[in-house]
């Protein structure tokens, strides 16, 4: 840990005290984020809207009962019944709006001075996973990054648009498609790679994605583990062979990812000395959420809030032709068959930010 704080208070709690502290160098000002933007790329996990924009698009979550607990109870493109780990972090480094997502309207002028979203539902490491759901591919949201660096620039200045880029926090959240909607049912997939080769090729599209980053300017960057796929209730209801139980096999494929990231991370720390970079855990928390619910005050770990498709994709997602859902969306780990409920988003901000501290301070 960054601090010997962090042993006698929660990351949340640390996190805000130093926002207070900011506050109090500045005089009693109104407090300043502990960084001065937020830039997030990845898939569903972290997606705010721009999936809205895509016509094509496979995935989508601009309908109800998607955002039913967020601001104005209305669906935004968060896959999820209120905020994402994303939202969450950004309320705790002190900022009062989120960043907008890159293909809106709002991404422009004064709004991207706190950063963009370019995160794709169905976006995935591997550009043929994103292009199956005509999704942004990692490849294309790193495009649209560099121009938003040349539209910040015209709105604030070269100067201030580089030390932004600079001091803000980059959030990379993908991967899990690369599975569930790739590799687990595509053939020819898994007979050209066994899980261990697929995971190095993953994580090394990782490697050149954040070597990329950190040519164009990041410094702070941090990046989610896999969850454990074998306690998603989609990968269950797939894979489970009607079992009521978390698939270990899948979990194992997840676990061996994250080894492979770690020693990726170790690594482009090691080559870049400027490089603050953290892996943010959300195996950890989501594995002990659905393997023990009642533990961490949640009622349901294996249906859905909302009821799901039955039909190719709509296995994942929100069923928009059947009104209803759940009673209280807080007491359910998952929303639908993919995604946590904000009530388990902000049991992951936790672990989030837990790792997160050393990249802000």
């Amino acid at each position: 840990m960054a601090s010997s704080l962090s042993m006698v208070a929660s990351p949340l709690t640390v996190v805000s005290l130093l926002v207070a502290s900011a506050s109090i160098m500045s005089g009693g000002a109104q407090a300043q984020p502990i960084v001065p933007a937020v830039i997030s790329f990845g898939d569903s996990t972290i997606d705010v809207g721009n999936n809205n924009y895509l016509p094509g698009a496979v995935f989508k979550a601009d309908y109800a009962p998607y955002g039913q607990d967020f601001v104005r109870h209305e669906a935004t493109g968060r896959f999820s019944d209120g905020k994402i780990v994303t939202d969450i972090t950004a309320e705790t480094l002190g900022f009062e709006s989120y960043a907008p997502p890159y293909l809106s309207p709002q991404a422009s002028g004064k709004n991207l001075l706190i950063g963009a979203n370019f995160a794709s539902a169905a976006s995935s490491y591997y550009d043929d996973t994103a292009a199956m759901y005509d999704a942004i591919t990692l490849t294309q949201q790193l495009k649209y990054y560099k121009e938003y660096q040349s539209k910040l620039a015209a709105v604030a200045g070269r100067a201030k648009a580089r030390a932004i880029l600079t001091d803000a926090l980059y959030v990379v959240s993908t991967g899990t498609g690369d599975f569930l909607q790739n590799y687990y049912h595509n053939a020819s997939l898994s007979r050209r790679y066994n899980v261990d080769q697929y995971c190095d090729l993953l994580v090394g599209i990782f490697s050149d994605f954040a070597n990329e980053l950190y040519r164009l300017g990041a410094r702070r960057i941090g990046v989610t583990s896999m969850p454990p796929l074998g306690c998603l209730p989609a990968s269950i209801r797939l894979y489970g062979e009607g079992k009521d139980a978390c698939v270990p096999r899948l979990n194992r494929d997840a676990e061996t990812f994250n080894e492979k990231l770690n020693a990726t991370v170790k690594a482009l720390k090691r080559r870049h000395a400027h490089l603050k970079m953290a892996i943010f855990d959300i195996y950890t928390p989501l594995r002990e959420l659905a393997q023990d619910p009642a533990a961490y005050g949640f009622a349901n770990a294996r249906d859905t809030c909302c009821r799901t498709g039955t039909a190719k994709t709509r296995v994942y997602l929100c069923n928009p032709t059947t009104v209803g859902t759940c009673r209280n969306a807080s007491s359910y780990v998952f929303f639908d068959a993919v995604h946590p409920s904000e009530a388990a988003n902000v049991f992951m901000a936790e672990s989030m930010i837990e790792a997160g501290i050393e990249l802000v301070t």
